[in-house]
């Protein structure tokens, strides 16, 4: 089984710069994409009829937007789209996600694979500004709740789980070129955000698969700021991950970042990870 996941960053402009090319070398049977930032008809023409597609865009126009693309050889299971674990029901009765939330959680069953895969954008987040870091909390808080319900749902469903995507959080200083100056100064390198991955990490039992493989050095990196010269540097962070069920992790074979050759090769300020499951 081969797994991508990756933050397009926009995916009309990603498809202009190439991502199709790549969609086709790499022939996943999966791919999860982040920061899509286009309608569902749209995706589907754009990661091509191999696909099918299963999406869920922002309430809010340009931002966000997750989808999971699954190879027509296979059948899709359940679907769901959104966060709706935590939720408190509206005076109609229904369950509806904060505008800032959507287009950031969709997950999809595939039976054949054994799998529960979800796509997950989380809040980056801007250290300085109250509002947004609330907001990013209080989505990680309502993850927690969601990765422990589909941990429990592992004994009546698909055996494994699987979420990947962009979590803008670092876990160790391996994950970050620069740890000193960005920790507990910068979004995403805050000791509050990295005790909810040392917590699925830890209490929940979920595993980082791919630091799994490739072990205690540094990186490799999965992003890199579009200022200065950090690519060429390579002074990224590693924020993009396959957290999976303890089981599948002990399946994982092989894991690559398809980092660009150069600068201007590249078609989102993300590199695709990439992993191969037994």
């Amino acid at each position: 089984m081969l797994v991508a996941s990756v933050n397009v960053n926009g995916i009309r402009a990603a498809a202009r710069k190439g991502m199709g090319a790549w969609i086709e070398s790499t022939d996943a049977d999966v791919i999860l994409l982040q920061e899509v930032r286009a309608p569902e008809e749209l995706v589907a023409a754009l990661v091509g009829e191999t696909y099918e597609i299963v999406q869920q865009a922002s309430a809010l126009k340009g931002r966000a937007g997750v989808a999971v693309a699954v190879k027509k050889d296979f059948e899709i299971g359940r679907t769901s789209r959104g966060l709706m674990a935590g939720l408190e029901p509206g005076e109609d009765g229904q369950l509806v996600e904060p505008a800032v939330d959507t287009g950031r959680w969709v997950e999809v069953e595939v039976p054949e694979l054994g799998t529960t895969f979800v796509s997950a954008y989380l809040h980056s987040g801007v250290a300085d500004n109250a509002e947004k870091m609330a907001a990013k909390y209080a989505h990680l808080e309502r993850v927690t709740q969601r990765l422990a319900e589909l941990d429990a749902a592992r004994q009546s469903g698909p055996a494994h789980v699987l979420v990947g995507g962009d979590f803008n959080i670092v876990h160790t200083p391996a994950d970050i070129k620069n740890w000193k100056p960005n920790h507990n100064k910068t979004a995403g390198v805050l000791d509050a955000e990295i005790a909810y991955l040392d917590r699925w990490f830890g209490e929940l039992g979920y595993v980082d698969a791919h630091r799994r493989l490739v072990g205690d050095m540094q990186g490799p990196y999965t992003w890199w700021s579009q200022r200065g010269k950090a690519f060429d540097n390579d002074a990224g962070w590693r924020i993009d991950y396959h957290m999976t069920s303890p089981e599948l992790a002990e399946k994982a074979t092989d894991a690559r970042v398809d980092r660009a050759d150069a600068y201007d090769a590249r078609w989102s300020d993300h590199a695709p990870l990439v992993m191969t499951y037994r």
